[in-house]
């Protein structure tokens, strides 16, 4: 597949029209029937791809494209309001780059400096700059009849909007009667006559965003769901939908909340920040973060202060808007299509994006397993640039229909994996091709087969090389033996050089074995060599997963420690790899199966396992290597019927302070709980560090308990 930054002109103009026509379908969901088919980022992120195309291709930009309208049509219910001064939508950046393009241009214009638009700014900044939060919600604007509200209405198309004047009086945070509320400061005080008048005979209009807190969206989705009627989707639809109610009751029932951001009337005011300070003095309320900034490298800073405390703001922002303080230079700026030069809304980095599938290839695991991965049209998600996702397997492919070449929705979230999860199939051309599993690896050409009672295809090749070289990554992994410095890269040039033929070998390198390689010196392969003596003394549950044995991840390699530990309590805490080797040898499948936790897909595996000749060869060369075990002791954490945390299961988000998310995760393991990766009514517990993400918003959603860490460490000692 071609990128769009390589595309033909021909081929440019058939994908704009797809763009278009995905795009105005889902803004007609979205904007008049207050419905939702994509998320917000997935529709920023097919906006966001349309303009780039237009930009490259201006001539084939027509009035009706979605980048030169501002929102939905006029809902017929209401009465059409003619804005006097048109509401335009701001252009998005969702980068530091994409900002610093915007500066460029800002300068060229201006001729305060040169038109560079890399990521560092010339010697001459811009002007001083105001930012403040992009609310998610409704834009609405209020006219004021000497002192009185007269009428309000929606953005609407941004010179027609909706009247909703009877809804938004039902929002306590809009002023009836404008009144000044405190004295003018110095500086305000020149425009001091001027308002007055305005006040008394004049006309003023004010533009802000309707919104619904957080804690009101949770109580009115908890009243949802105790009716037995279906939630809302997210704050913003509800806000739309609540000021588009016939019934002001409704409406008044909803309690919206409204922050004003932008004084249309021209009271003599100089900058954008004097306006929220008028604002302030009518009697609105406005956004308490925002704040002047002196240069645009200050605007980074406020940008990630607000996205890093965003979760714990009583509503919902999706980023900031930033715009020149100056009035008189922001209007010289002008406006480009239907957005304001001087302005930009410059979001935070989405967890989802659109993106095109350029091929689809497969990787070989360390079990055999063979995973499509999609190669991409690589796109910035979370904050980093994402060229490949998994598709997990046939069946997932087959459930999405994902074809090479089609336009795909990605997700990414904290540090996930990313992966596919939806299809645009409106924007396919005909040119796209089905992805088929080949019957021979890849790699080495064994046959593949999937057996009946699993999704996965295998490698049935035990000696294909993908095998081996997957198995060294996973043992050495952080999980894992956890060796410094020792990552997939250094593994390829031990192996390519034949070093080291598994796992065991490691511990016998030296340092003239690496000092003549490439990426060594004698520092750094001294430090690699302590890494590897480090780590020749492991925990029991730590070895286990390192071995790789199918079907043992991280909770059936502490099950079966739990076993052993609590089954042999004469075993010392330190052992010999041979003697808890053999411990292991000797069970048999039955004993397997028999403990709590471990199923009999499991159990055949483990027994498999420790019962295969070349295993137990491998593990004996691990012995001589010097390889010890230590086996945890359970019985601290044991109170008679059952460990500390039997039967809980907990999950862990945002930043710890007192350990890291894998020692906490150990710490519940081992007192006998269970430990997971998404939130359901099942959780028992949800830790919440600095900045959680969206599983904290989910647990509330769900009724699940949330504690602090400084919670969890009182329930480690108490329980």
């Amino acid at each position: 597949m071609v990128p769009w930054s390589h595309m033909t002109k021909r081929e440019a103009a058939e994908r704009i029209k797809n763009l278009r026509k995905t795009i105005t379908y889902h803004r007609y969901l979205y904007h008049v029937l207050d419905r939702q088919g994509i998320s917000d980022a997935v529709l920023d992120s097919l906006k966001h791809e349309l303009k780039m195309l237009e930009d490259q291709f201006p001539d084939l930009i027509t009035l009706d494209s979605p980048t030169q309208r501002v929102a939905g049509e006029v809902l017929d219910k209401f009465e059409k309001v003619r804005h006097a001064v048109p509401m335009l939508s701001l252009e998005d950046v969702f980068s530091e780059d994409e900002f610093s393009s915007w500066v460029g241009r800002i300068q060229k214009i201006a001729g305060i400096a040169g038109s560079s638009t890399s990521g560092d700014f010339p010697e001459v900044e811009l002007p001083a700059i105001f930012a403040e939060l992009k609310f998610d919600g409704l834009a609405v604007s209020l006219i004021y009849e000497k002192g009185i509200f007269v009428k309000g209405a929606t953005r609407g198309d941004g010179k027609i909007g909706e009247d909703v004047t009877q809804n938004l009086k039902t929002i306590e945070s809009i002023p009836l009667r404008l009144e000044l509320h405190r004295a003018f400061s110095g500086r305000l005080s020149p425009y001091a006559e001027n308002v007055q008048r305005g006040l008394a005979s004049g006309r003023i209009e004010v533009r802000g965003e309707a919104i619904i807190t957080k804690k009101t969206f949770d109580a009115i989705n908890a009243a949802q769901k105790k009716k037995g009627e279906k939630l809302y989707a997210n704050p913003r639809n509800l806000a739309a939908g609540s000021i588009r109610q016939l019934d002001p009751a409704i409406t008044a029932s909803r309690h919206l909340d409204f922050f004003a951001y932008d004084l249309v009337t021209d009271f003599g005011q100089k900058t954008h920040s004097e306006e929220h300070d008028l604002l302030g003095l009518l009697g609105f309320k406005s956004d308490g973060q925002a704040k002047r900034l002196p240069d645009a490298r200050a605007v980074f800073k406020f940008h990630g202060s607000i996205a890093k405390k965003r979760e714990k703001l009583a509503y919902h922002v999706d980023g900031i808007v930033v715009q020149i303080d100056d009035n008189a230079l922001f209007q010289k700026l002008g406006v480009v299509g239907k957005a304001p030069r001087g302005a930009v809304a410059f979001k935070f980095a989405p967890e989802e994006a659109t993106t095109r599938v350029l091929d689809i290839r497969l990787q070989v695991g360390r079990t055999g397993v063979l995973t499509p991965v999609a190669h991409l049209e690589p796109v910035r998600i979370g904050g980093v640039v994402i060229s490949r996702a998994t598709l997990h397997n046939m069946d997932e492919i087959q459930r999405l229909g994902v074809k090479v070449g089609d336009t795909i929705v990605v997700g990414r979230a904290g540090d996930v994996i990313p992966d596919v999860r939806a299809v645009l199939k409106d924007l396919r051309t005909g040119k796209e091709k089905a992805f088929r599993m080949p019957k021979k690896c890849p790699v080495c050409e064994g046959v593949v087969k999937r057996n009946e009672d699993e999704v996965a295809y295998r490698c049935t090749n035990k000696n294909c090389p993908a095998l081996q070289r997957e198995g060294l990554y996973h043992f050495v992994s952080k999980k894992a033996f956890d060796i410094d410095g020792l990552g997939p890269k250094t593994i390829d040039v031990l192996l390519d050089q034949g070093l080291i033929q598994d796992a065991a070998d490691l511990f016998d390198l030296i340092q003239g074995d690496l000092v003549p390689l490439r990426r060594f010196g004698e520092k750094s392969a001294s430090n690699l060599l302590n890494a590897i003596q480090m780590q020749k003394q492991v925990s029991l549950p730590r070895f286990l997963y390192a071995l790789g044995i199918l079907h043992v991840g991280e909770e059936n390699a502490l099950l079966l420690t739990k076993y052993i530990s609590t089954h042999y309590s004469r075993l010392a805490t330190r052992y010999k790899l041979s003697k808890i080797a053999a411990r292991i040898e000797g069970l048999t499948e039955n004993d397997l199966k028999h403990i709590d936790g471990v199923g009999d897909k499991v159990a055949e595996s483990i027994h498999s396992w420790f019962h295969d000749k070349y295993n137990l060869a491998f593990l004996n060369k691990l012995d001589r290597a010097g390889i010890t075990v230590t086996v945890p002791k359970f019985h601290p954490g044991y109170t008679g019927t059952g460990f500390r945390f039997q039967g809980q299961t907990f999950i862990f988000t945002g930043e710890l302070e007192n350990m890291t998310r894998d020692e906490a995760k150990e710490k519940v393991r081992l007192l006998g709980g269970n430990v997971s990766e998404s939130v359901s009514k099942k959780t028992s517990y949800v830790v919440a560090g600095e900045n959680p993400g969206s599983k904290f918003e989910k647990a509330k959603k769900l009724g699940v308990k949330t504690i602090t860490e400084t919670d969890f460490l009182k329930l480690l000692q108490i329980m």
